[in-house]
């Protein structure tokens, strides 16, 4: 497996060595984005509204292109490839990012934000980018966040009304150590499972569910074997768009000014996307014969009031209380 990643991450590197992170041509600043997700994915949309409003405020002077569907590796491969100065920019989940800088961890605790407009609050206020800063000690620059709506569950043989009904099942969740006591405190039994491999692993009944937003449970097809859909919406993880440290410390005061502004325009147009999105998706799978459950949160919410106490003293604990004054 080592040697697999080594040899995927060496491939990369020789790619990208000759491509070159931040070309500059006929003084024009070419920034490469590499990341996993399908061109109809919002975030690729996204991304690709970011290259044509950075292209439009430095009129033509700095540009970005872009290499989708894991072209030049894995997302742990990509964040690498940033780390060493190889890449410009990539979309990571915040969650897996929680091995970076801690205080990630945050977004995959449950029942942290109380809905939507809270979130967005937290997100764009300067707690937010402190925690994109925090990037920083690893040779990462945070550029800020797209929406990734709230994890649900979904499962195969009965639906989920209350924490009782996840009692002994196996639940497959994201590579997160707190997202793993997430489902265990809601009385799961969490499996990691790898994104690609979770459509037989509910077929075959390795996993009973799952959790994730609609556009994925829509997208993946996971609603053809898993045809209950609960939404409790116990978390809402972002996703980071992350940038080169050494890349962006490359750029002048301008560029960066540039940058950012594009950034901030390809987040608003995210948000849309993202809603329309999930509208869209949660319809299709009530067309589809899926059954969708509204169930009382307030059940979920008290059973990781223990789980949230076991911050108390750290950190983490006190962006949590911070959070909830906001």
């Amino acid at each position: 497996m080592k040697y697999f990643r080594a040899t995927a991450l060496l491939v990369g590197l020789l790619t990208l060595s000759l491509l070159s992170a931040c070309a500059r041509k006929d003084d024009t600043v070419i920034l490469r984005l590499g990341h996993s997700l399908d061109t109809q994915h919002t975030v690729h949309k996204a991304m690709v509204y970011l290259g044509e409003r950075l292209e439009l405020y430095s009129k033509g002077k700095m540009k970005v292109i872009i290499y989708p569907s894991s072209q030049l590796g894995s997302e742990r491969e990509l964040v690498e490839l940033l780390q060493i100065g190889s890449l410009a920019m990539t979309k990571v989940s915040a969650s897996p990012l929680e091995g970076f800088v801690p205080e990630m961890q945050i977004f995959s605790i449950p029942y942290v934000f109380k809905d939507r407009e809270h979130y967005w609050r937290v997100l764009d206020s300067e707690l937010g980018k402190s925690l994109l800063k925090g990037t920083e000690k690893v040779r990462l620059k945070g550029l800020g966040y797209y929406d990734a709506g709230s994890r649900s569950f979904y499962t195969t043989e009965e639906p989920i009304n209350s924490p009782a009904d996840l009692k002994g099942k196996k639940i497959r969740v994201l590579n997160s150590p707190t997202a793993v006591r997430t489902v265990k405190a809601l009385g799961g039994a969490a499996t990691p499972v790898a994104w690609g491999e979770l459509y037989t692993a509910l077929q075959q009944g390795v996993v009973d569910g799952a959790e994730n937003n609609p556009p994925s449970y829509y997208l993946s097809r996971h609603y053809e074997i898993s045809r209950y859909y609960s939404l409790d919406e116990h978390t809402s993880v972002p996703d980071v768009m992350l940038m080169s440290l050494a890349v962006w410390d490359s750029l002048n005061e301008q560029q960066q000014k540039w940058l950012t502004m594009a950034m901030a325009d390809s987040v608003e147009y995210q948000k849309k996307l993202w809603q329309q999105a999930s509208d869209q998706a949660l319809e299709a799978v009530k067309a589809a014969g899926v059954q969708v459950i509204y169930p009382d949160k307030q059940p979920f919410r008290d059973a990781v009031k223990e789980f949230h106490h076991s911050f108390d003293g750290t950190e983490v604990g006190r962006i949590m209380q911070q959070i909830e004054t906001m």
